[in-house]
């Protein structure tokens, strides 16, 4: 079970964006207590002042410590004894690295939600930035905090499914399907504009966590794609569909997997239909992230096994990210709160003088960042050339 081994003073956090209204703000906040590894006391919560104040004073912030921009956040809670740690950075995706660039020069370590910026280069000059401050950097995708996600990633690491040959991803949402952001909507109208989004629109907020995902769990490098993008609403900047064919790069000598992802947003019926199927020379896995206490195992030639969380069969790896019994659900805010953890004991072993993160941490880093950008980047790329092979990073 997923116990705290001794009582430690909860880190200090900071919050830019996520303020009234923002769903990704709230679950941040929810994951960063669930453990209470964590403390929220300041934040730059809306580009709108008013609406920033407001939103401090909802979630019980001293005002003095609610600010109008990160800019101003950074400077004044590094000067203070008692100021932040980390900052959690939840605004759409064209403030990611900005708001993150900030914090490092300023001696904070990161949270951010993904994808991680709007362009390849972009991200490239963050990663530097990490890597020249040494601060903690840790990308979102929960996904990869699921304990049966875990238990798939392990199995195939353990060699239990053979030599990888396919590796296929999904997640369809119909939340899109009409335009919404026509209304006014907030959440649609960043996601389906390029100024804030960047160059993917389901691409980019779905397409690179089944991308994401399907890496994490195979250990597969990407090599190549052809991607066919679309915008089915008329007048929609951004894509709302995306079919991608994956090359993936040779291991040895073995023939190189192959694999597909499908993101869409304008999908009728699907609500966030995030699945992935992984197929070897002995074996095969299927987990779907509606039913995630569950992974379909079948070795070739034999029934198909369902593996529970923390039942018979379940390893290690994913016990040590499952907090209850089995047959009791755990999902989303788990996941995300199990990110949240091992970014906690990475920050408290750099509290150290030359402390270094935990060897058992496991969360999406800068570089994932990074390939999930050249993701996009080779996908768009590909989709103008009507689906021609594209290797990622190709100029």
């Amino acid at each position: 079970m997923n116990q705290k081994s001794d009582r430690l003073v909860p880190i200090r956090f900071g919050m830019v964006g996520g303020g009234q209204g923002a769903f990704i703000g709230a679950v941040h906040r929810i994951a960063a207590r669930l453990d209470n590894d964590f403390v929220l006391v300041a934040g730059a919560l809306s580009s709108d002042p008013a609406r920033a104040k407001a939103s401090a004073a909802e979630l019980g912030l001293d005002p003095d410590r609610s600010y109008s921009s990160f800019a101003e956040m950074a400077k004044a809670e590094a000067k203070r004894p008692d100021g932040i740690e980390a900052v959690a950075i939840v605004t759409p995706n064209n403030v990611h690295v900005p708001a993150a660039k900030a914090f490092f020069e300023a001696g904070i370590h990161v949270i951010c939600d993904k994808p991680l910026a709007t362009t390849l280069a972009e991200a490239k000059r963050l990663a530097a930035l990490v890597e020249k401050t040494g601060k903690v950097f840790v990308l979102t995708h929960n996904y990869t905090a699921y304990p049966m996600v875990r238990q798939a990633r392990e199995m195939v690491a353990k060699g239990q499914l053979g030599d990888i040959r396919i590796v296929q991803s999904e997640y369809p949402q119909d939340w899109l399907t009409e335009d919404l952001a026509a209304t006014g909507q907030k959440q649609a109208a960043w996601r389906s504009d390029p100024k804030q989004a960047g160059a993917g629109g389901a691409l980019g907020d779905s397409g690179t966590h089944a991308y994401n995902l399907a890496s994490f769990v195979s250990g597969l490098e990407l090599d190549s794609l052809s991607a066919d993008l679309d915008a089915f609403v008329p007048g929609r900047l951004l894509d709302d569909n995306i079919n991608v064919l994956l090359r993936f790069k040779p291991v040895g000598k073995l023939h190189p997997a192959k694999g597909m992802i499908w993101a869409s947003q304008v999908a009728p019926g699907h609500e966030n239909g995030l699945k992935l199927r992984i197929y070897g020379s002995k074996g095969g896995l299927e987990w779907v992230q509606a039913d995630p206490n569950y992974l379909w195992y079948t070795p070739f030639g034999q029934p198909k096994q369902l593996i529970t969380r923390n039942g018979a069969g379940a390893l290690p790896v994913a016990g040590r990210v499952s907090r209850v019994p089995p047959g009791h659900p755990e999902g989303y805010l788990e996941g995300f709160a199990n990110i949240y953890q091992e970014a906690a004991r990475a920050i408290r072993a750099a509290r150290k003088k030359g402390g270094r993160p935990a060897k058992d941490v496991i969360f999406p880093t800068i570089q994932d960042g990074v390939e999930g950008m050249a993701f996009i980047e080779a996908c768009v790329k590909s989709s103008k050339k009507n689906g021609a092979w594209t290797k990622l990073g190709a100029t």
